[in-house]
């Protein structure tokens, strides 16, 4: 699952550089907004941040591969000039202010600034940790630990660092894959590794180890984690990270232990710096050129920006190098390549978007109503406003727009919480009616047997009916309810009674598919999988009815090959009626998950289990008693089989591709025909 979300994921990130290299314009701006619906597809909202200001150089001073950038409580800026050796401090305005360490630094790559205003700079040539004054004077540097605990091959290339309040220093280290480094601010001592990212071992890397040798074991690469790309902290001393090539937590948010403590995916391959707001609002920027801002849970809020396509215009990037919040969350983005500095405003959508948020976060349910709706009249599509209205709704214990509020925002954890609460009060208030119409139900029911097994006035019906029509169809399709009570017996009737036909088996299976279309499509709102309007009623068909007839005729084959004595027919029926239970048990499932929360989820989750088990068993009876096989060569004919589909699977595929390229040839020739004959 999380393959295919990086796959959809990366389709998406080439679907926005598509419409940027359009020039689609949106609001006056070269670049489109979009933030995330409930289902994690991207939808194009309102610009949330416009360019209000491009600096290219402090006074005279122009950007050499510059690579990280941070503001100060002054709201100075501090570049990190690399090609030039030397951190550039200028104001807003562009003017420049003063230089720093240019007779120290070899390549300044990341600064921080600590909240006792010093200037923290990691130079990687130089292998060492320098800390300035603001005004520049050169206060102390640290150097590669020397302790036992870090290592004697552990690499210390500083890229990047920051300082939280008890002067611990964390460093990432290139090529430094134990964590992050600590050291104490004060005398250098190494602390130790913080929060290590986990290695990712695949399916193939498990089946290797398996099978390979001692000797080809040794010449595989060794499997170690990524280090971070990038960290941050907020006020309160959490530790932010973004890492490359991380499937999982790209975005890290460290409490003190080292634990992450938010989950969000990042659609970027290639995040390279991060940053938090006065909201706690989380920022990120991929090295495309797009940027990101997460709420502190780990909601998407916005994601713009994009890839420059050679004509300079603003709002886009060659390859952002970092990002730096100010007092008033304006965006500074640094482009290495373009050498400047890009300043994003926040737009007056962002702003109330912001204004509902912080009402939220700070309690006031009440005061972020109004907000919320107005967002959802400028964007009926911005999901999030839908689940900031739902939560206030639902602590205001208005759980009936809540219920509406969290449909509209595909939110099924509050979806679950509010219809919860609107059961509950349903029940105590039609408990006593309910408890008399069963127990009426009751009644009726042992009066109707009573009466029934005295005059037997529905057997002689049934009788009647059966003699003078012998709706032999009517049976068969009815004999399904045997597989249920006495599968041994059904399996023998199936084979020499003549209980059943290929018509019954056929209906039967159209029955499979309805069944599965009600359950794909009609499921309760809590356990559907699918989004809401999602139809694809051809490819369901070619599923459904591919994959079984595929399993059935394999294994009539394997079993006609194995001296099985089950004809087709048999066994064609056989299959089918094996999903009695299916048949029977599953449409009160779907009905039931219409009505049931996730607190109740585990009863549809046992009842799942418990289908498919008997499902699995029946077919393996009907596999040993229709061929009259031993359990022995029961179990081979089902690897048999299994093998069969997966040549078969194969076999399809390779048909596919060769027919695929076939057409794909016989267009291209069609289309240089076309070509030669209009140029002549």
């Amino acid at each position: 699952m999380l393959g295919k979300k990086r796959y959809i994921s990366f389709l998406i990130s080439i679907a926005l550089f598509f419409f940027i290299n359009q020039n689609v314009i949106f609001a006056g701006t070269a670049y489109k907004t979009f933030t995330e619906d409930g289902y994690g597809n991207y939808v194009e909202t309102q610009s949330a941040y416009t360019v209000s200001n491009t600096i290219v150089k402090f006074g005279d001073e122009l950007f050499s591969q510059p690579s990280d950038l941070a503001i100060g409580d002054d709201q100075l800026l501090y570049v990190s000039d690399t090609g030039n050796h030397r951190i550039l401090v200028g104001d807003k305005q562009g003017n420049l202010i003063r230089i720093i360490g240019e007779e120290v630094l070899k390549k300044p790559n990341g600064i921080f600034l600590s909240e006792d205003n010093k200037l923290y700079v990691a130079d990687e040539t130089a292998a060492k940790v320098f800390v300035f004054s603001l005004e520049g004077e050169l206060l102390a540097e640290f150097g590669k630990p020397d302790s036992i605990l870090f290592g004697e091959k552990a690499n210390f290339v500083p890229e990047k660092l920051a300082v939280d309040r008890r002067d611990n220093i964390y460093i990432i280290s290139r090529g430094n894959s134990n964590g992050i480094i600590q050291i104490n601010a004060n005398n250098g001592e190494f602390i130790g590794y913080f929060a290590p990212n986990k290695t990712m071992v695949t399916p193939l890397t498990v089946f290797r180890k398996a099978i390979f040798t001692d000797e080809q074991l040794s010449k595989m690469i060794d499997t170690i984690p990524s280090t971070a790309k990038n960290l941050n902290l907020d006020d309160k001393g959490l530790v932010y990270t973004v890492s490359q090539g991380e499937q999982i937590e790209a975005i890290k948010k460290l409490n003190m232990a080292g634990k992450n403590i938010i989950g969000t995916d990042l659609f970027d391959a290639f995040p390279v710096s991060i940053d938090v707001g006065s909201l706690e609002n989380v920022f990120v920027a991929g090295e495309n050129g797009f940027i990101y801002e997460y709420t502190s849970e780990g909601n998407l809020l916005f994601v713009f920006g994009g890839q420059d396509d050679g004509r300079q215009r603003v709002g886009l990037f060659n390859k952002i190098s970092a990002i730096a919040l100010d007092e008033n969350d304006s965006i500074f983005a640094l482009d290495s390549e373009k050498k400047q500095i890009q300043v994003f405003e926040p737009t007056e959508f962002a702003s109330l978007v912001h204004k509902a948020l912080t009402l939220y976060q700070n309690g006031d349910y009440e005061g972020s109503k109004a907000p919320w709706q107005e967002v959802i009249k400028l964007n009926s599509l911005f999901d999030f406003a839908n689940l900031g209205l739902g939560e206030a709704y639902f602590k205001d214990e208005n759980y009936v727009d809540a219920l509406a509020s969290f449909k509209l925002a595909k939110y099924k954890p509050g979806y679950s919480d509010s219809y919860w609460e609107l059961r509950n009060k349903w029940m105590r208030e039609n408990i006593i009616a309910l408890l008399f119409i069963i127990i009426a139900l009751f009644i009726i029911n042992k009066v109707i047997s009573r009466i029934e097994k005295k005059y037997q006035f529905w057997s002689e019906f049934k009788t009647k009916i059966d003699n003078k029509y012998n709706l032999k169809l009517m049976k068969d399709l009815a004999f399904v309810k045997n597989f249920i009570r006495h599968p041994l017996d059904s399996f023998y009737s199936i084979k020499y009674e003549n209980k059943t036909s290929i018509l019954s088996s056929t209906i039967l299976m159209f029955v499979f598919f309805i069944i599965y279309l009600l359950e794909k499509y009609y499921s309760g709102f809590i356990f559907g999988t699918i989004e809401e309007g999602d139809f694809a009623l051809g490819s369901d068909f070619a599923l459904v009815f591919g994959a079984l007839l595929l399993v059935i005729i394999s294994n009539y084959l394997i079993c006609t090959i194995n001296d099985g004595e089950g004809r087709f027919r048999h066994i064609y029926s056989g299959f089918i009626y094996s999903f009695a239970p299916y048949f029977i048990i599953k449409p009160f499932v779907i009905i039931a998950s219409n009505f049931l929360t996730f607190n109740e989820a585990y009863l549809l989750s046992l009842t799942n289990v418990i289908i498919y088990v008997w499902v699995a068993i029946l077919l393996v009876i009907m596999i040993k008693d229709i061929n009259d096989y031993s359990i022995k060569e029961t179990i081979k004919i089902i690897f048999l089989t299994m093998f069969t589909i997966l040549i078969a699977v194969l076999l399809i595929f390779i048909v596919y591709v060769l027919i695929s390229q076939l057409i794909s040839f016989v267009m291209s020739i069609i289309n240089e025909g076309v070509y030669r004959i209009e140029n002549g």
